[in-house]
């Protein structure tokens, strides 16, 4: 029997194919840093450099990040995006539509179909799957999510459940709401034959993943296997600080390719993998 390390960790960026200023913060987070997995927009502003930089990235496991939310769509279906083949930034409205609307989830399936194929058609290896907003936490999103992915092989999808003791915040309603729709999510995920991690952190400090908390939470990492995913940038450009406004993605950077960082993983003797080493 294999004997892994009580704590492992994926640490994770998304975004890659957002602009190409994400792509770079990837790019050098990877060769320079801590990062080993990316999630890929195949609909994104600048899909094209980002699979010119995976393709020179060979160590870099790559994922789709599925968008239904605040993006850009593959098939630009009127029914669920607008003029330009942009879902908008209602979550509220979106998930009641995606839920009761049988023509739009009719139009859902048909995009998160196409978001798959396009990332096949890329030739990239498919590490894993989530999606943008963790809208994969809607019941038809996530239905669907899993249900096309098991066509296209897919073997691992996040669960986006994060306790709040390890970042010295207190439980609250709203914490003990999603961790019960986490389970929900991690059953389908398990009763489809595919692995998830226990635990995911990057929810509270989305955006602000900066050197010192992230510093403080790596030693107190659970046991088990965590994800830790961040948001990095050079900078952000014009749509970035519209949708962005205020995450610290340029110290998130920082974080990544700090030594510090890569030091504490080491001293505390957790184990850096990819959703494939599930």
């Amino acid at each position: 029997m294999l004997s892994f390390p009580q704590r492992r960790v994926i640490i994770s960026a998304d975004d890659f194919g957002m602009s190409e200023e994400v792509n770079e913060a990837i790019e050098k987070s990877h060769r320079d840093g801590v990062l080993t997995t990316a999630s890929l927009m195949v609909a994104g502003p600048a899909f094209e450099d980002a699979l010119k930089r995976a393709r020179r990235l060979p160590n870099l496991r790559l994922g789709l990040h599925l968008v239904v939310i605040e993006g850009d769509s593959v098939l630009k279906d009127p029914l669920i995006t607008d003029e330009k083949g942009w879902f908008g930034r209602d979550q509220l409205k979106l998930g009641v539509s995606y839920f009761f609307h049988l023509a739009k989830k009719s139009a859902l399936k048909k995009e998160i179909e196409a978001q798959f194929r396009a990332f096949m058609k890329s030739g990239l290896t498919l590490d894993h799957a989530n999606a943008h907003k963790h809208m994969h936490l809607h019941p038809t999103v996530g239905k669907l999510l899993i249900q096309t992915g098991q066509d296209y092989s897919l073997k691992a999808v996040r669960t986006p459940m994060e306790p709040a003791s390890p970042l010295g915040a207190k439980l609250t309603l709203g914490d003990a709401a999603l961790e019960k729709w986490t389970k929900i999510l991690r059953r389908q995920i398990r009763r489809a034959g595919m692995k998830t991690n226990d635990y995911c952190f990057g929810l509270r400090w989305s955006g602000h993943m900066v050197p010192e908390k992230i510093h403080s939470l790596l030693p107190h990492l659970p046991q088990g296997v965590s994800e830790v995913y961040f948001h990095p940038a050079t900078r952000q450009n014009a749509q970035m600080s519209s949708l962005m406004a205020g995450y610290e993605q340029e110290r998130e950077l920082e974080t990544l390719i700090s030594p510090t960082t890569r030091h504490i993983l080491e001293s505390e003797n957790i184990s850096s993998i990819g959703w494939s080493d599930l």
